[in-house]
């Protein structure tokens, strides 16, 4: 086990004790955000995103040893483990290279190699391989053996070429290296299916392409297996830019021979044996090498874009909350009408109603005046309306509302709708306003996601959201425990107050379940609000371990005890109580004084349990208690007039909000019911490598008008605002890739060219 330390602190370039006293306190049941933020002298102060890191390779690790286990007993239950493979195995440090050495000697159907044996061939083979003088036809005669199906030297010749084909085909050594070569020499091809033009007109850009496959980033990746799957696009692959030499070798040939020492030096048996390895190469190795590939390819395609997902996630949980304010939440509709919901300062429901400003009613006047009556009698100060079909109609509304009734003084936000009908249709929805209609719940989730945005969206399953690319294509699992874990870090960072939290807010809280929310829930409602934390432990089922998991990060306003509105953990409050007594200043005296506190030294309250780190969050706590992570709130205004695509021109410089961030750029709600690219060539006017460096998810932004193409409904926007387009259209992106290529090289292996893959194969040979 000190093994899987060593080499997870290399991996993260932190100390081997970090790596242990992580691993234990995560075996002990301690959640990534209790260790980081309250156990920081056990662990070195390793953050969150290194514990998560931690978590995830020691259970790689830990089944990579489980495995090797099984391969050794399995071998040596079969009398065939020698010290060198032992040896071998022992050093394997993946899973795929286990594999290939477990590969010979892995139970297997029934195979032509093995009916070879079976019939006396194995002698034949390994003959003609240690001595190539020998003649293959003259020194099979001695084999034949019709009652074993050898009916004649051809058979018996074939046979033999089974065996040796499978016993090429299975060494660790040269499937390991060909595997490499083939990922950094090979080419993805993609294709139309004849006759799949015109409906997969969205994957156009991949009908004739080519592309080295060790650059393919994530998000084209998956377009090219999303285009296989819907039986779009046909895939294949090519290795370097000549597949053949001169005596009709291909490269991969070439490195089997060489392996095994095979080669043409006129002797009977050397042009059987290079047969042998031409039938090894592409009957045996090539097909595995490509399946290989395209797993690689997939797994790293998926990998990064569960982590674009998870940022994205991270970036709107994390977006700027409006607070507690009255609010009005509008859910635009045409036919079925505009539903209205009206929440108080703390989201609970107010007032429900339907509106019909648009086709066909066309009741107007007779709306305004109907959310004035409401926005009056119930104080709003906000009106949020969703981004989804007739949108920017309802925002219309709403302005008039405001020209018209000035002294209402209301603010108008447009919120994105994401998920707000998951929410509408779920259990969740269902339990907490079950007489309400469904249609109406969208409604509320819309004003209080603008309230409290954290708050409201972690009552949808993260990945109902959609701020990813091709989260549908990638694996469910692994996905739903990425963003669990995002969403876990983002509710612990902000803290959550146990008097209005809701059930779904309470169980992403360090150490809490579904079932102890809602038992908190149900204590806090047969008893009262929460008084101070020590009051949790009375919670039925919610035990010491629970308790110390949870405390820091559950809030009691305006409690018994000050303290327990911060973060400071009640097991730390006898810090506190140093500090009072060094200090001779009570508490409400302390809390809140930054120039006071900033001029305590931490060490002085350090002792063998609570080291300087920890004392040093608490003296920030105290200087603000309980502060929020998140950024301030801000408003974007959408500009008149612009409702529709076909009210887009070229040139036009519109402000927006983020609503997805992807590596190849990110997508921008201008309020016109479709979002506009941005891509990463046009985000600013130097080079890019990774498009959160220059926006989030929320962002708001300034962003121009290059291409609007109504067909496939696509919006080219820049925010470079100098770049102008050329005749109205976007700038072909050919042109672009070359002037990218003309900036002075700051790529690195890790970090290909994002641009449009059409402009990555635009001078390539597609002849295949």
């Amino acid at each position: 086990m000190d093994t899987i330390y060593q080499k997870i602190s290399q991996e993260l370039a932190v100390e081997a004790r970090q790596v242990e006293a992580a691993a234990k306190l995560l075996d002990e049941g301690s959640t990534v955000p209790f260790i980081a933020r309250y156990r920081k002298e056990v662990t070195g102060v390793l953050d969150d995103t290194q514990l998560r890191r931690i978590e995830e390779r020691i259970h790689y690790l830990r089944e990579l040893e489980e495995r090797r286990a099984v391969i050794l007993k399995s071998i040596e239950e079969q009398g065939k483990l020698t010290p060198e493979l032992e040896s071998a195995i022992r050093e394997a440090d993946t899973k795929v290279r286990l594999e290939d050495l477990y590969l010979p000697f892995k139970p297997k159907r029934r195979t032509k190699g093995q009916i070879a044996r079976e019939a006396g061939l194995d002698p034949l083979a390994h003959a003609l391989f240690a001595d190539p003088t020998l003649s293959p036809e003259e020194t099979a005669v001695a084999y034949i053996n019709p009652d074993k199906g050898i009916a004649d030297v051809s058979a018996a010749l074939e046979g033999a070429r089974h065996i040796l084909m499978e016993e090429l085909s299975e060494d660790a050594e040269l499937i390991g290296r060909l595997r490499e070569y083939f990922w950094d020499n090979a080419w993805m091809r993609s294709r139309v299916v004849d006759g799949k033009e015109e409906e997969g007109a969205k994957f156009s850009d991949y009908f004739k392409a080519e592309e080295a496959l060790k650059n393919i980033p994530s998000h084209r990746a998956l377009a090219l297996f999303r285009g296989r799957k819907e039986e779009i696009l046909r895939l294949g692959f090519r290795v370097g830019e000549k597949e053949e030499d001169e005596a009709g070798q291909s490269a991969g040939e070439r490195m089997v021979a060489s392996h095994f020492k095979i080669r043409d030096d006129g002797r009977a048996a050397d042009r059987w044996l290079l047969e042998t390895v031409r039938w090894t190469w592409k009957v045996k190795i090539l097909a595995r090498l490509e399946t290989d590939a395209e797993t690689r390819l997939w797994e790293k395609a998926e990998i990064e874009a569960i982590s674009v997902f998870g940022k994205n996630i991270r970036d709107l949980l994390l977006a700027a909350p409006a607070g507690p304010r009255s609010t009005m939440g509008l859910d635009p509709g045409y036919r079925t009408g505009v539903k209205v919901a009206i929440v108080d300062e703390t989201g609970k429901l107010l007032e429900t109603a339907t509106i019909y400003p648009h086709e066909p009613r066309k009741d107007w006047e007779g709306s305004i005046a109907a959310l004035a009556v409401m926005a009056k009698r119930h104080h709003v100060e906000l009106i949020a309306f969703g981004n989804g079909t007739a949108s920017r109609e309802t925002d219309k509304l709403v302005s008039d509302l405001l020209r018209q009734h000035p002294d209402l003084k209301l603010i108008k936000v447009c919120v994105s709708e994401a998920g707000a009908s998951v929410y509408s249709a779920s259990e969740t929805g269902a339990r907490e306003f079950p007489d309400l209609d469904v249609s109406l719940r969208g409604a509320v989730s819309i004003a209080r996601r603008l309230q409290d945005p954290l708050a409201e969206l972690v009552k949808i399953d993260p990945k109902s959201i959609g701020v990813g690319q091709y989260q549908h294509d990638v694996s469910q699992t692994y996905i739903s425990h990425t963003l669990d874990a995002v969403v876990e870090d983002c509710v612990n960072a902000v803290g959550v107050d146990v008097n209005t939290a809701s059930t779904q807010l309470l169980a992403r809280v360090s150490g809490l379940s579904a079932g102890l929310a809602t038992n908190i829930v149900g204590f806090r409602d047969q008893n009262g609000a929460f008084k101070n934390r020590a009051q949790l432990r009375k919670v039925p089922r919610l035990g010491e371990k629970t308790f110390e998991q949870a405390a820091g990060f559950l809030r009691v306003m305006n409690g018994d005890n000050p303290l327990d509105s911060s973060a400071v953990h009640p097991e730390a409050y006898p810090v506190v109580e140093k500090i009072i007594a060094h200090t001779s200043r009570s508490i409400r005296q302390l809390i809140g004084d930054g120039p006071f506190l900033r001029k305590l030294a931490p060490r002085d309250f350090t002792d063998d349990r609570f080291g300087e780190p920890t004392v040093k969050d608490i003296l920030a706590e105290l200087e603000k208690p309980g502060r929020d992570p998140r950024p301030e709130f801000k408003t974007a205004t959408f500009k008149e007039g612009i409702n529709e695509l076909g009210d887009l021109a070229p040139d036009m410089v519109l402000e927006g909000v983020v609503t997805n961030v992807t590596n190849f750029g990110a997508f921008v709600d201008i309020g016109v019911h479709q979002d506009g690219l941005v891509h990463i060539s046009a985000m600013a006017d130097k080079f890019v490598d990774d498009p959160r460096k220059i926006a989030k998810t929320g962002d708001l932004v300034k962003v121009k008008v290059l291409e609007v193409d109504l067909k496939r409904r696509r919006i080219s926007l820049s925010m470079r605002l100098g770049e102008a387009p050329a005749a109205g259209k976007l700038t072909p992106p050919a042109q672009r890739k070359e002037s990218l290529e003309k900036q002075p090289p700051q790529r690195t292996k890790e970090t290909p060219p994002q641009t449009a893959m059409a402009a990555a194969f635009a001078k390539l040979k597609l002849d295949r």
